[in-house]
């Protein structure tokens, strides 16, 4: 089958979608049931935000180690096989995640759970990409990434419904698993079977650390996407303690999450047409950069404010992170089909990855300053000078022809 027969809304792209939104429902349900999980383990207020913090980064630790093994998987052994591993593992990992009744063993099935979680969007990103017509790829990535955003949604709606941690965690690793069904009615990439009979290089994960212009490109893919994760990871996830210190009243970070990916699945529709409209993924990111940074000035000065008016900001932010489906998109265009696979799903976990470095600049710099909201305003200041930095000297690739290797 030609790529030419591949529509915008083919199979492909619409398993990839709903695999995204299982992805996103499992990886944003612990931001949703941290605080009564771990009530329910039996920890303290004080213990609850600092074990919150560890179990957040443990699972970031594994999307880290998940990416670069389904990565390499997925350029060795090909797209569709990381599709069906990697759900599989973290429908797993979820169910057993029900069952857990001490702090290790949450560490353990988040670890895991992680790991599954790191091939999903990265291989179905790649497989649709190197199928469809190139002025469509990047429409495409948009609606796999607006699909999957309203993940985060429905896990708030379904906690409001059920109002049990555990009952979550078994509905999320279920959906996986059904999921596994509508995986075999999709097709490899054709871009792919032709370089399986290729002698070149495949899913070499040293490739990017063994040329300078290489490694640097790599490098870039990673740091213009950082701006999401500090959103989520810091602004987002921590948002009770934020309105906290703000003297904002009482805040449930499940239904910040809820606002902020109900404004990331219209930042992510808009980001994708915008970049289509200007064909340009580097002013698209210019522009969202800037929707960012505003909406988080006017997270940081609303002291005294409103809830309403708090969640409205989150949502806010959420539109900002609309740079999500284009850093994603970006990174899988970049490299040639032979590394394509390790790049795409590794950037897209190494960013989610880089959440505890980002956890541990905030805490140093609260410490050195003396001032959550302060050191939290450097930290993000700092995060964004980065990649507005990364993006300047990352090439154009819009409408980039992507059938070619990297030597």
């Amino acid at each position: 089958m030609t790529k030419k027969q591949y529509g915008l809304l083919s199979l492909p792209v619409i398993v990839a979608a709903l695999g995204f939104f299982v992805d996103v429902f499992d990886l944003l349900l612990f931001n949703i049931v941290r605080k009564p999980s771990l009530r329910d383990l039996g920890l303290s207020e004080a213990g609850i935000l600092s074990e919150g913090e560890i179990l957040l980064s443990i699972q970031m630790i594994g999307l880290m180690v998940g990416g670069i093994i389904w990565g390499i998987l997925g350029d060795k052994k090909g797209r569709l096989k990381v599709l069906f591993g990697s759900i599989l593992l973290y429908a797993v990992a979820n169910i057993a995640n029900g069952f857990v009744h001490t702090l290790p063993q949450y560490y353990i099935v988040r670890f895991i759970a992680g790991v599954g979680l790191a091939g999903e969007l990265g291989a179905g990103i790649t497989l649709t990409a190197e199928i469809l017509p190139k002025e469509k790829r990047g429409l495409a990535a948009t609606v796999i990434a607006t699909t999957g955003v309203f993940g985060a949604v429905a896990a708030v709606l379904l906690y409001k419904i059920f109002k049990d941690w555990r009952t979550l965690y078994f509905i999320g690793g279920g959906m996986g698993l059904l999921l596994l069904l509508l995986r075999v009615t999709v097709a490899e990439s054709g871009m792919y079977k032709t370089l399986q009979s290729s002698t070149v290089q495949k899913g070499n994960f040293l490739m990017f650390f063994n040329k300078r212009e290489r490694f640097f490109r790599y490098m870039k893919g990673i740091l213009i996407g950082l701006p999401v994760w500090f959103t989520i990871g810091v602004l987002i996830s921590f948002s009770d303690q934020f309105a906290l210190k703000l003297g904002i009243g009482k805040i449930e970070p499940g239904d910040a999450v809820m606002y902020q990916y109900l404004g990331l699945a219209v930042g992510d529709l808009s980001a994708g047409v915008l970049s289509n409209y200007l064909k340009s993924r580097k002013k698209a990111l210019y522009i969202f950069y800037s929707i960012l940074i505003f909406f988080s000035i006017l997270f940081f000065m609303q002291h005294n404010g409103s809830v309403a008016g708090f969640y409205i900001i989150c949502a806010g932010l959420g539109f900002g992170a609309g740079i999500s489906v284009l850093y994603i998109t970006t990174s899988a265009e970049q490299f040639g089909t032979n590394l394509r696979a390790s790049a795409s799903i590794s950037i897209t976990n190494m960013v989610r990855g880089f959440t505890p470095l980002i956890l541990l600049l905030f805490r140093g710099l609260r410490e050195l300053t003396g001032n959550y909201i302060t050191g939290a305003g450097i930290t993000g200041a700092i995060i964004m000078a980065i990649a507005i930095t990364a993006t300047y000297f990352t090439k154009e690739s819009f409408g980039k022809d992507l059938d070619f290797v990297e030597e």
